[in-house]
């Protein structure tokens, strides 16, 4: 009877206590904190190289970015007395997929990797996600080339990330016509960008549109388009053109 109670007691506790120790000390757990530890390390090592590089640098309380579409730079500008501290060559959006143009702020700030390179600094554009960042690319640089985001030469992002603060106000110009860049283009639905945003911000000035602005044209707004066309005497379409510009009292000027 004691035996038996004492290999039940072996099997009830001992053999769990071993099965614990055996994974723990294990080739796969011990990698497995290993990878921690070292993705940990990775981090701090990140974190303190950022805080001594911010260090380095004057710490400018009142900066912006100005970025150029048509001539792919980058200035960042000293609000306090306008003088450009940085000017960076850029690569822009394509044709059918452009830049953002407008007044926008630096949302977020990260490392990213891959296609993104070194750095990422978000933009709070509501039409889409996009913002400022490296590339696996280089020679993509100084030409219309990306989905939209602004790209820059490793090196530079990094740089410019130094200085670049949550808050930063960015300005995109795409050509002589603010938010038209260099002219009107027939809007459609399924469009986005600016010119749309601009649109919807008129019309919801004149009480034709009570939806959201955010630069989309989307379903919602094809109905209040017709019957703003309607109310003005316009021929009926779903486009936006350019007597539906005039109607809106948007003309170009240079």
């Amino acid at each position: 009877m004691k035996k038996w109670l004492n290999w039940r007691t072996i099997c009830i506790v001992y053999i769990p206590l071993l099965i614990i120790l055996k994974i723990f000390f294990s080739p796969t757990h011990t990698l497995m904190n290993k990878n921690i530890s070292i993705q940990s390390l990775k981090n701090n090592e990140y974190m303190l190289w950022e805080e001594k590089e911010m260090k380095k640098h004057p710490d400018y309380d009142n900066l912006a970015i100005y970025i150029d579409i048509n001539m792919k730079t980058l200035e960042l500008v000293n609000l306090d007395n306008n003088s450009v501290l940085k000017r960076y060559l850029i690569a822009t959006g394509k044709a059918k997929t452009p830049s953002p143009i407008g007044n926008w702020t630096i949302t977020e700030k990260a490392r990213w990797g891959k296609g993104f390179g070194t750095r990422w600094m978000g933009l709070n554009v509501p039409w889409g996600k996009y913002g400022i960042h490296g590339t696996n690319n280089p020679s993509s640089i100084g030409r219309p080339a990306s989905h939209g985001c602004i790209r820059m030469q490793n090196k530079d992002v990094e740089d410019l990330y130094r200085y670049v603060k949550v808050g930063t106000p960015v300005n995109i110009l795409g050509g002589t016509f603010g938010p038209f860049g260099n002219g009107f283009k027939v809007l459609v639905p399924g469009d986005r960008g600016a010119d749309v945003f601009e649109v919807q911000k008129r019309m919801k000035r004149m009480g034709y549109y009570p939806g959201y602005i955010d630069g989309i044209y989307g379903e919602g707004m094809k109905a209040y388009v017709i019957k703003f066309r309607k109310d003005n005497g316009l021929s009926l379409s779903h486009n936006i053109d350019l007597e539906f510009y005039k109607a809106l009292n948007i003309y170009l000027f240079e």
